[in-house]
């Protein structure tokens, strides 16, 4: 099991409707169900225009964490149960919640008045947390800087990763060589252990020093 970090403060919520906590919640029984019904949910959330409406292939397996014949199951337990709604065009099967506005999309399917094909929306995708507060503290993002930050929070976590970028700005050292020296100290003496039992005026004079003058000079 991969541990999970932890939400941010960046991100966006999803709206979901009283009744799937009322009713749905309790009676779904089947992880492929309940990951396809939330999927929808969320997606349509995000997406503009009078009528919400989702491609068998908008339903992401890597997402989803599911097989593709796990999603086929799942949208069709969830069409029996009647949370959704099926309808075919030009060869593609779509899905809408069953809701008044999904009752009103599939008659506009059906009639020829509104095609999904023309307005389905890509997933939205959350900006993580550290890319903006180095854009705020640091400078601009490329996409070497990018990278680089991807791989400081797999090796160390966002937190520490926005620690360091914090202090850097303190420090009016706004380079990532800087950032990345205080991460690899933090990780070889350790943050939050018995050597870091400090206070923060202290630990940040520590950095001011040795092996980081050469980023503070340059």
């Amino acid at each position: 099991m991969t541990t999970f970090r932890g939400f941010t403060d960046s991100e966006t919520f999803t709206q979901l409707p009283d009744k799937f906590f009322h009713n749905l919640l309790k009676e779904i029984d089947d992880a492929a169900e309940l990951k396809v019904t939330m999927y929808f949910l969320w997606r349509a959330e995000h997406m503009d225009g009078p009528f919400r409406a989702l491609s068998r292939m908008d339903f992401n397996v890597k997402e989803l964490g599911l097989s593709a014949e796990e999603i086929t199951r799942g949208l069709e337990k969830a069409v029996r149960r009647g949370s959704m709604l099926k309808v075919e065009r030009d060869a593609a099967l779509y899905f809408l919640l069953n809701s008044p506005r999904g009752r009103a999309g599939i008659q506009a399917i059906e009639s020829g008045k509104w095609n999904p094909a023309s307005n389905i929306s890509a997933p939205p995708m959350e900006r993580p947390n550290v890319f903006r507060l180095y854009e705020e503290n640091i400078g601009p993002l490329t996409p070497l800087i990018a990278d680089a930050l991807k791989d400081a929070e797999e090796l160390y976590s966002d937190e520490w990763v926005a620690e360091a970028i914090e202090l850097a700005a303190k420090n009016n050292k706004r380079n990532w060589k800087y950032c990345e020296a205080v991460l690899k100290r933090w990780k070889d003496e350790g943050r939050h252990g018995q050597k870091d039992q400090r206070d923060a005026r202290q630990g940040s004079e520590r950095y001011t020093k040795s092996e980081f003058a050469e980023y503070l000079d340059g």
